[in-house]
């Protein structure tokens, strides 16, 4: 379902007028979604883009009326606080005392892992947007979990085709919880075959600030490894270890940074690194297509910024929110989860498909190459070579 970029946009200002903080007011009849989000902590950034994009999904793919069938969407916002009890509490609440028709969420792969049981005992659902770790559609998985979100598989896969090559040495550098712990090994399991060869795991707490021991033992591991010499770096939200990796000097030892996409903030520290290859989930100026071009407009024009790496992600959620219930002709549990399976949607990304074995979201990832222009605050991803969902066999792990 494409939409002509046209049509009734509106201001964002507006559409936020419809979130609540609660469900007091709601007619019986309303669409009611939750989104259960770390709106606050590290990850706070991510959280902020996440939310946009949702409510951008969820008007754009209602041609700006904010209902579907009649029925008004209603937006409720619930904080996890980046915890995984909190996450926990606040699903329930919004399943049980607000009585929500479907929820959305987390920021982190910890707190969703924490919120899935949760889904199944309301026996609701919970479309998972953006948490990585393969577990949350692996094997801590039910069927009420649908996830837009690209998953760890996905990530490894397409970046072991950027950097998987005969005699190639690699070391991983990742945050130790589900999201780094579940990146590598996928990005392990998809190097297997490539010619490249994985010689040592780093992990280090999320909270970490120097790297200095952590460095230095890659380039121990790496130093006398032959052929040409990788350091792939798994990480999200502050702290991001490349600036300060990049200081020193791991050329000294031959090695070569390299990592997958990232917020336009974090890819600020790319710009000290033209040429790197890698592999990216979303960057505004490669889809072709009239979602993305909607959204980019749009939010250029609201925001003064074009949109982010989340905030494509919550759009591609809102989009598949509209289009299931579409589907269903309801909002209720079981005819949505038997419209979404196998469901083919819209998104800034093109086409997505909801795998029916594991309700993951198959996409296009982009293999780019780093470009530098001085009149850019940070490096530009340059495609390389789009990666389609046929390109990419994503194991079902559950």
């Amino acid at each position: 379902m494409m939409k002509c970029v046209t049509r009734r946009a509106v201001p964002l200002m507006v559409v936020a007028g419809i979130v609540a903080s609660g469900a007091a007011g709601a007619l019986a009849e309303d669409i009611k979604i939750a989104h259960v989000y770390g709106q606050t902590g590290a990850l706070e950034a991510y959280a902020k883009q996440s939310h946009t994009g949702l409510m951008m999904g969820l008007e754009y793919a209602t041609d700006g009326t904010m209902e579907v069938d009649g029925r008004k969407i209603v937006v409720i916002e619930k904080d996890t606080q980046l915890k995984p009890d909190i996450g926990k509490a606040v699903l329930a609440e919004a399943y049980g005392d607000d009585e929500v028709d479907i929820a959305v969420g987390p920021v982190s792969s910890g707190v969703a892992l924490a919120m899935l049981p949760v889904a199944e005992e309301y026996e609701k659902l919970l479309i998972v947007e953006p948490a990585v770790a393969d577990s949350i559609t692996g094997e801590n998985w039910n069927r009420y979990v649908f996830r837009t979100s690209r998953n760890s598989s996905q990530d490894a896969i397409s970046n072991a085709v950027a950097l998987g090559q005969e005699g190639v040495s690699i070391a991983t550098l990742a945050q130790d919880y589900a999201f780094g712990r579940d990146g590598v090994a996928a990005f392990r399991e998809a190097l297997e075959g490539t010619g490249a060869k994985l010689v040592f795991e780093e992990y280090a707490p999320t909270d970490t600030k120097d790297f200095t021991a952590n460095a230095q033992r890659i380039f121990d591991a790496l130093k006398d490894a032959p052929g040409r010499k990788f350091l792939f770096v798994i990480w999200a939200g502050g702290g991001n270890p490349i600036s300060k990796i990049k200081a020193m000097e791991p050329e000294r030892f031959g090695v070569e940074i390299a990592t997958g996409g990232n917020i336009l903030a974090a890819m600020k520290a790319y710009k000290d690194l033209p040429g790197m290859e890698g592999a990216t989930y979303y960057y505004y100026e490669i889809p072709k297509n009239p979602v993305n071009d909607w959204l980019v407009s749009e939010h250029l024009k609201r925001f003064d910024t074009p949109p982010d790496f989340f905030t494509a992600g919550g759009m591609a959620a809102g989009m598949a929110i509209v289009e299931a219930i579409r589907k269903a002709g309801s909002t209720d549990t079981e005819e949505l989860i038997a419209a979404m399976e196998g469901m083919e949607f819209d998104s800034p990304k093109g086409k997505m498909v909801f795998r029916a074995e594991d309700h993951q979201a198959l996409q296009s990832m982009y293999h780019f190459k780093i470009r530098v222009d001085p009149d850019v605050e940070w490096g530009i991803p340059e495609l390389v070579r789009e990666l389609t969902i046929e390109d990419m066999d994503i194991p079902v792990r559950n």
